[in-house]
């Protein structure tokens, strides 16, 4: 198998994976407890892959369920798994525990559970019998991260017959191997990719991990700003977040309820410099905090000259990279947009899910920053595509629809007054797509449709579907739907453009060529990565090239049959 399929980062896993690969199967195999994926004991929340309007939950009040489910637990580092009949024995002195769930980080691994309580209540009675390491050693911070020590001789608990553990390794990433199985043994292209969607994005375990990281350094802030909340968003929570992904926070100090009828007003502290600057400060201070007192970050990081100042961590006990900026309520917006979009139509998110690991493995997105195209661009060329597909018939509205249905609960604005409403809630939009196209004909489909797009002179737009001209010289233009004066592929260059075109003629080329049930047929047969599917390199001139082709009439009924594929390719597009 070719070392290029399924570029998955691992993060700090390292050697994880092979030890995984050793011993994971027979675990699979023979243990009681559910194994990793995508399991949760929130019916509310496993209601939503139904899709249907009844089951629909927005995205804050989705955001505020779940920070309350973090707020009544918490995360307790154990020997094994074995230990979760005596973690639930002494917890559940407490108060009623609701569900457990185990994962494991590193090389050599550390065991961790998730202890979730049936109220927050409890969670506060644990930290006021929790005591500090011996001897002094470390800050004596307060947080949900703990450890669970050896038991007195003298203090025997009794075996508790309702201890139940959930979810067992609930953080490991699908095997490589595991992957191609699965989508070898499809129907066809439109199972393997709802097959690739379930099996990489993320659990139910990932979420729960990283809201409890957002509640960590939420908490810490809370003595001198009792109303700060840490606000995660991006791929975390807007649905399209794969196992492993980034935690992105934002952290609002205040709130925005105000007592018309008060007269006593907080003293403040002024703010002697501009906003860009004292947020710069505070920003530095905050990552101070977090390298000195909280427990488990580390590898801290300011990107402080950034457009959105941000500082960088890892979470060690939790394995999550974490991003954290204080200016940047438009990401919270963008990622209910996104979420929005996803919940409308059931094919959203595995096609977004293909397309960005077809461009992971063919070299289109780089996870280091640079000319490339980002997965958000990715992302919204997709959704922009989805709006407008050859067909005529929209998967999904624009966002101008969606503002024209608007009501009050959906009136926000950003911090600089730009006006961020649209309808938020989906059961209030009526209009039901008629585009009843297959996963396999979109996946062609958007393929064929960007690599014909005129880049050169039009703009992506996902307000609109009209042609819009560029309003600025560059090599791809996607109007930030929020905000758009922005360009979000503003970083993107000619040659990355260039290569993103060869590499769609490529992808639906074989798409279109290669039999059904051979081998590596299918999202296989495209994502073999460079070393396989390599069509930058320079063609002999004795050689006809068999791979890049004129398909611009793939989808076209009217078209002859007989009209024969380009064969001339032009030297710039090596």
């Amino acid at each position: 198998m070719s070392m290029y399929l399924f570029p998955f980062k691992l993060k700090s896993l390292g050697n994880n994976a092979l030890r995984r690969k050793l011993f994971i199967p027979q675990i699979r195999k023979f243990s009681k407890y559910k194994s990793a994926c995508h399991y949760s004991t929130n019916e509310n929340l496993n209601k939503i892959s139904t899709k249907t309007a009844e089951n629909f939950i927005p995205f804050l009040q989705r955001i505020d369920i779940r920070r309350t489910e973090a707020r009544r637990s918490i995360i307790v580092q154990v020997q094994s798994a074995k230990s979760y009949k005596e973690l639930w024995s002494y917890c559940s002195t407490f108060g009623a525990i609701k569900s457990m769930f185990h994962y494991s980080v590193g090389i050599d691994p550390s065991h961790f559970i998730i202890v979730e309580f049936e109220n927050e209540s409890i969670v506060s009675s644990i930290m006021n019998s929790s005591n500090y390491s011996e001897g002094g050693s470390g800050m004596p911070t307060q947080s949900n991260f703990m450890w669970f020590k050896a038991a007195n001789n003298k203090l025997k608990l009794k075996d508790n017959k309702n201890a139940n553990l959930s979810v067992e390794f609930g953080t490991d990433i699908q095997l490589e191997e595991e992957i191609k199985v699965a989508l070898g043994n499809s129907e066809n292209v439109s199972e393997q990719i709802r097959k690739l969607h379930e099996l990489t994005r993320l659990n139910d375990v990932g979420v729960r991990l990283r809201f409890l990281t957002a509640l960590q350094i939420e908490n810490a802030i809370t003595g001198m700003f009792p109303h700060a909340t840490a606000y995660p968003f991006g791929s975390s929570v807007n649905g399209y977040g794969k196992t492993g992904c980034d935690l992105d926070l934002f952290l609002k100090l205040s709130n925005d309820k105000r007592h018309d009828n008060g007269r006593l007003v907080f003293h403040c502290k002024p703010l002697n410099s501009s906003e860009r600057s004292t947020t710069q400060r505070h920003m530095e201070v905050i990552g101070d905090l977090i390298h000195l007192f909280l427990p488990g970050c580390g590898h801290v990081r300011r990107i402080l000259q950034a457009r959105v100042p941000i500082i960088k961590y890892h979470q060690q006990l939790t394995d999550v990279e974490c991003d954290v900026s204080m200016s940047n309520m438009s990401g919270v917006h963008m990622s209910d947009f996104l979420y929005i979009m996803g919940e409308l139509d059931d094919r959203v998110r595995p096609l977004v899910f293909t397309i960005r690991n077809w461009a992971k493995t063919v070299g289109i997105t780089n996870s280091a920053p640079g000319r490339w195209i980002t997965n958000f661009s990715l992302t919204l060329l997709v959704l922009a595509f989805l709006q407008n597909p050859p067909s005529g018939k929209p998967v999904i509205p624009t966002l101008n629809k969606l503002e024209e249905q608007a009501g009050k609960s959906d009136k926000f604005a950003l911090e600089d007054g730009t006006d961020v409403s649209f309808l938020r809630d989906i059961t209030k939009y009526k209009q039901k797509t008629k585009n009843t196209d297959s996963l396999e004909r979109l996946l062609m489909e958007f393929f064929v449709y960007y690599s014909q797009f005129d880049f050169d002179n039009k703009a992506i737009c996902l307000n609109d579907t009209v042609a819009i001209a560029k309003p600025e010289h560059s090599a791809m233009y996607i109007i930030n739907p929020l905000e758009r004066g922005l360009n979000v592929s503003k970083n993107v260059s000619f040659e990355e453009v260039l290569r993103f075109k060869n590499e769609l003629k490529n992808a639906a080329w074989i798409l279109e060529s290669k039999e059904p049930k051979t081998a590596n047929w299918g999202l296989l047969s495209i994502m073999q990565g460079p070393k396989v599917v390599n069509m930058f390199q320079k063609l002999s001139t004795r050689t006809k090239p068999s791979r890049l082709v004129e398909i611009k009439s793939i989808f076209d009924d009217n078209e002859n049959e007989s009209k024969s594929p380009e064969k001339k390719v032009k030297s710039d597009q090596r």
